[in-house]
C-alpha cells in the first residue's frame, strides 16, 4: 500500500518534526483515529448482519475506555449497540489491552528484565505506569509455552555448536550467590540462518531445537 505524497503533507501540516513520533504525537493521534474507525466499521458491519436476520438492534452512542498499547495508553470513543451484543474483535469487550502491549512486556522478559525494571521501562520510554500484579500476569501467561519450546526434542545433528558462560548475581535460598548461566548457541543443518539456544545455571547441552 502507498501512501499519497498529499495527504502526508496534510498529516505533517503544522507540526513539529520532532513532535510527530514522540508521545501523544502524530502516530498516537493515527493510531487512535484508526482504532475508532475501523471500531465503527465493525459495528455497522454488525448490525447489518443482524437486519439480515430480521432484528432492530441500532447505534446507540459511544463510551470512553482508556487502552493500553505498545506505546502509549489511548482513550478510544467505543460504539455501542442497543441491545448490548456488539463485541468488537480489535479490542474485545473486556480487554483493557492491544496484543502488542503484551508482547512487548513477554520480550522484555525474555531478555532478563525484572518486574521492576520493566516497570521503568515502559514508564520512562512511554510515559505508561503499569501495576507488578500485570506484568507478572501477562509473563506468567506464557511461561508455558516458553518450558514447552525449551523442552521440545533435539535435531539428531547441529554443524556447529558454541558453549559460552555468563556469571550473574542470584538470589538462592535467602542468600545472594555468583551463579554461572552457561548457553548453548547451535546452527541448525536444515536452515543455515537458524539457531537453537538454551540456558542453565548448570552445565548442559541444548534441550530445544530449532528457533528463528
Amino acid at each position: 500500500m502507498v501512501i499519497e505524497k498529499e495527504l502526508l503533507d496534510q498529516l505533517l501540516a503544522g507540526r513539529d518534526p520532532n513532535e510527530v513520533f514522540a508521545k501523544d504525537g502524530l502516530l498516537d493521534d493515527l493510531k487512535k483515529a484508526l482504532s475508532e474507525r475501523i471500531l465503527n466499521a465493525e459495528l455497522d458491519e454488525h448490525l447489518e448482519d443482524e437486519r439480515a436476520e430480521g432484528g432492530a438492534n441500532r447505534r446507540n452512542g459511544h463510551s470512553k475506555k482508556t487502552v493500553l498499547t505498545g506505546t502509549s495508553k489511548m482513550t478510544l470513543s467505543i460504539p455501542r449497540d442497543r441491545a448490548g451484543s456488539f463485541d468488537p474483535k480489535l479490542i474485545a469487550r473486556y480487554q483493557r489491552r492491544f496484543p502488542d502491549f503484551d508482547a512487548k512486556i513477554v520480550s522484555m522478559y525474555a531478555r532478563g528484565m525484572s518486574v521492576r525494571e520493566i516497570r521503568g521501562h515502559l514508564e520512562e520510554l512511554y510515559g505508561i505506569d503499569v501495576s507488578p500484579d500485570l506484568i507478572s500476569a501477562v509473563t506468567d501467561a506464557v511461561l508455558e509455552e516458553v518450558s514447552e519450546w525449551q523442552n521440545r526434542p533435539l535435531d539428531a545433528v547441529y554443524p556447529l555448536v558454541f558453549f559460552d558462560a555468563i556469571r550473574v548475581k542470584i538470589r538462592d535460598e535467602g542468600f545472594v550467590r555468583n551463579k554461572a548461566i552457561y548457553i548453548a548457541l547451535a546452527s541448525c543443518r536444515t536452515a543455515p540462518r537458524r539457531y537453537s539456544a538454551s540456558g542453565s545455571s548448570r552445565p548442559r547441552v541444548p534441550n530445544s531445537g530449532c528457533a528463528s
